[in-house]
C-alpha cells in the first residue's frame, strides 16, 4: 500500500519528538516538500500533537509563514 508523503512526514516527526532541535529540522523539510492542502492537514495535526509537549511548542511558528 501506497504512503502519501504526509503519512509519512507524521512518522517522521513522531519518532523525533525527543530531540526538539530535530523535530524543527524535520518540520521544515516538511514544509518545503508538501503541498498546500498537506501543509494545512499538517497544522491541524501538529495542534494536536504539541499540545502535551510544550517542548515543541516553539515550532508553531513555522506554520504560521
Amino acid at each position: 500500500m501506497k504512503k502519501t508523503m504526509f503519512a509519512y512526514t507524521k512518522i517522521i516527526l513522531e519518532r523525533v519528538s525527543f530531540d526538539p532541535l530535530l523535530f524543527y529540522k524535520e518540520l521544515e523539510k516538511a514544509l518545503k516538500i508538501l503541498l498546500p492542502y498537506e501543509i494545512e492537514q499538517l497544522k491541524e495535526w501538529l495542534l494536536q500533537f504539541t499540545k502535551e509537549k510544550p517542548e515543541l511548542k516553539q515550532c508553531d511558528f513555522l506554520l504560521n509563514t
